[in-house]
């Protein structure tokens, strides 16, 4: 996949939870985890726009793209 997901450094460097930016977002654990260890197929821009929020965040400072090698 050419587009890799940070969020979990994003949250290290806020000192936040996967818990706490669950409740903070209104998402499940579950659907939080699965777009934090780069297993989401897409994100809403709702989505990300309420990670953004509550990280203080850019979405680039979540979403990284990366070339794929040939």
């Amino acid at each position: 996949m050419a587009i890799i997901v940070n969020l979990d450094v994003m949250m290290a460097k806020r000192k936040m939870s996967v818990t706490e930016l669950a409740q903070k977002i209104d998402i499940t654990m579950a659907n939080l985890s699965i777009l934090k260890n780069n297993k989401a197929k897409a994100v809403r821009f709702t989505t990300l726009d309420a990670i953004c929020k509550a990280l203080d965040c850019q979405p680039g400072d979540i979403l990284e793209y990366v070339k794929d090698e040939e």
